[in-house]
């Protein structure tokens, strides 16, 4: 499907920030339609993980997102440092957001949040059998509690639309499938 892609005559941007940069590109469409100004939001890619502890409870953390203006129950997970790799970055999200430990890793998919307006990714993981060896070491914006979980529960939870980042219900359908409980 190569012959849709819109070639980019230009680049310029509006924003620089340390959470979101945004720019406006000049694009020829394949039919020869000229775009002067299509919006694109630059974030950096994100992981996040299905986390299993060894007694086979799910890790969820709740913690207030400011853009909703709700507390949102979630999988553990954020952004990937520059340099990092994605599965360094999520065994070092979850031992700052949880205190757990996880040395077993699987990378169950990779999805774009919105690649109509935003340009980035996240790698989703399952990770199983995390043990707690430290308490958490959270970054001076981050306030979360952990909670512990049944598979049960999470799929109760997923039935009654009460986990609200897309990302993070996408994330837990895929591991649900991997453990063979859907």
């Amino acid at each position: 499907m190569k012959h849709l892609t819109w070639k980019k005559l230009s680049s310029h941007y509006i924003h620089k920030g340390p959470w979101a940069t945004l720019r406006t590109d000049k694009c020829i469409m394949p039919n020869g339609h000229l775009v002067e100004d299509y919006y694109v939001l630059e974030y950096s890619n994100w992981v996040n993980a299905v986390a299993i502890t060894e007694d086979n409870k799910v890790l969820m953390v709740h913690q207030y997102r400011h853009a909703a203006e709700i507390v949102s129950l979630e999988i553990p997970g954020g952004v990937i440092d520059p340099g990092e790799e994605p599965q360094q970055a999520m065994r070092r999200e979850l031992l700052e957001e949880t205190g757990y430990q996880f040395d077993d890793f699987e990378l169950l998919t990779v999805v774009y949040a919105n690649p109509s307006t935003a340009n980035n990714h996240t790698y989703c993981y399952l990770a199983r059998g995390g043990k707690k060896v430290q308490e958490q070491h959270l970054d001076e914006q981050e306030e979360i509690v952990v909670e512990e979980f049944t598979i049960a529960e999470i799929k109760d939870l997923l039935l009654n639309n009460k986990i609200a980042q897309a990302l993070h219900c996408t994330g837990l359908f895929y591991a649900l499938m991997r453990l063979g409980e859907l």
